[in-house]
């Protein structure tokens, strides 16, 4: 699709042709410049090298260019800077409890998770599909993940700082890295009951994070603090855009999707009891498939400070539960996984792609533990189908359907073999709810197309496919947090 092409596109056109000081004031095109400041630095690199292939592409005002030459070097970018995910997978794999006397490599949990990683659907969809930089970006999350398990925490901080620096939706996890940090790194020493021993607080740790943190920030925002002409309140507003509204075009799969049908429901049944006015009614207010802010119908309408008070609420026992008993890195991203889908279900203008946050990582766990093997199934097959609207053309159909049934066929039965003899991966309720998915499928990418609902009703199989997927993924959003207090319970019963 041309859409995020021309977006980044006109990022390299913005940062190549105009001065730092009007890079997040240009409006010529609508996909603005919204990304933090050192990814903005980033695409001025790349433009560096975009104009050897085509210096067109870098005038801003030459909109929705796409030259062969232009798409060759934006792919071509793409899987450059992929290279940063591939050394994050190699360096995970290598922090990977292997089982004992496993002589087949194929069966090896390091190798799965290699797979799982770098065949991920939804990371090739969004970046070699739908056209994203998402590879380059979680393979600094990832390497960062691999540098807590190897307990080179500082290296750990400081690539999340960078990432945060990229791009600002990362702050979903930053929570859990706050905490993580303070807690295991900045105290060095617990009492024999595992509880925190205060006396063991270290300045000096604590002054060494911030130094890398702020440094990070200094190279990112620092030209544009030290602009005197409102620079920075620019920047922020860019970063922070509240008046998208509530939801994205297309529902992402969370709580608010939920709130939404229950809003279309209790108006439709307040016009036929007559409780309601049709006429007074918002007319397909969260249904227009349109970025805008919308009102609720008959439920009250939610506002960015009941997202945010919804979210810190989600996450706190995640984060509590560290904060007593860290229980190592794997413990830290235990907690991470809780942070980044609390925010994914309670968050304000959530993106549907967003649910990669916690897909990636959960695969590490799941390579390693039945039970979050079996919440990787439900939560990645679900998350994965939740993206299929990014790619609406009959044309994509076929090559979206084979790629997730490969994806799905592996993950089943590398998981199933790895982790043999233990019981079955799914609960029953859990295969029936899968296998809904795949009515849902059909309905919605071949019967639905050929109904004449379509005219009538475009959103609806936006709406069934985001309302349905996200029933799993708060199912699994509540059976990690279970999983999570079980794994607290256990030093008390021991």
């Amino acid at each position: 699709p041309s859409y995020y092409f021309e977006v980044h596109r006109n990022w390299l056109a913005i940062t190549h042709s105009l001065p730092v000081s009007r890079w997040y004031y240009e409006n010529t095109s609508e996909w603005t410049l919204d990304y933090p400041p050192l990814f903005a630095w980033f695409e001025l690199g790349l433009s560096q090298a975009a104009r050897r292939f085509d210096s067109d592409m870098l005038l801003v005002h030459n909109l929705n260019y796409a030259s062969p030459p232009t798409v060759l070097f934006q792919r071509l970018s793409v899987i450059f800077t992929d290279g940063v995910f591939i050394y994050a997978v190699r360096e995970c794999c290598r922090c990977v409890r292997e089982k004992k006397g496993s002589r087949d490599v194929l069966s090896r949990p390091s190798f799965i998770l290699s797979v799982l990683l770098l065949w991920n659907f939804g990371l090739l969809i969004v970046d070699h599909i739908h056209f994203q930089y998402n590879g380059f970006l979680f393979g600094f999350l990832m390497l960062s993940v691999a540098k807590h398990l190897q307990s080179q925490h500082l290296q750990g901080a400081l690539l999340f700082a960078v990432l945060l620096n990229l791009k600002h939706i990362y702050l979903y996890v930053a929570p859990a890295y706050g905490v993580y940090l303070l807690r295991s790194y900045c105290f060095t020493q617990d009492n024999k009951d595992g509880s925190l021993r205060w006396r063991s607080f270290s300045p000096l740790r604590l002054l060494a994070l911030g130094g890398l943190v702020l440094s990070v920030c200094a190279v990112s925002f620092g030209p544009f603090i030290l602009m005197v002409s409102g620079q920075l309140p620019q920047v922020l507003s860019r970063l922070f855009p509240f008046r998208r509204g509530l939801c994205h075009a297309y529902w992402a799969p969370n709580v608010w999707a939920l709130y939404n049908l229950l809003d279309k429901g209790v108006a439709t049944l307040g016009v036929r009891l007559k409780l309601l006015q049709e006429a007074e009614l918002p007319r397909a207010s969260m249904t227009g498939g349109l970025v805008q802010e919308s009102q609720h119908a008959a439920l009250p309408s939610v506002s960015p400070a009941v997202t945010l008070l919804c979210t810190l609420l989600s996450i706190l026992p995640a984060l509590a539960s560290i904060w007593r008993r860290p229980r190592g890195a794997r413990g830290f991203l235990r907690c991470l996984l809780i942070c980044a889908l609390g925010s994914f279900l309670f968050g304000w203008h959530v993106h549907e792609k967003a649910v990669l946050l916690a897909i990636l990582p959960l695969s590490f766990l799941a390579v390693e533990s039945r039970e979050d093997a079996g919440i990787f199934l439900v939560l990645a097959t679900t998350g994965h189908y939740s993206l299929f609207p990014l790619l609406f053309t009959p044309a994509e159909l076929l090559i979206k359907a084979s790629l997730m049934l490969m994806f799905t066929v592996f993950s089943f039965s590398a998981l199933r073999k790895l982790h043999s003899g233990r019981g079955p991966l799914l609960r029953p309720l859990e295969v029936v709810y899968l296998l809904g998915l795949v009515a849902v499928a059909i309905g919605c990418e071949v019967v639905f197309p050929l109904s004449p609902w379509q005219q009538r009703l475009p959103f609806l199989p936006l709406l069934v496919t985001s309302v349905y997927c996200a029933a799993g993924v708060c199912y699994s959003f509540l059976r990690l947090y279970a999983s999570l207090l079980r794994s607290e319970d256990k030093p008390k019963r021991q």
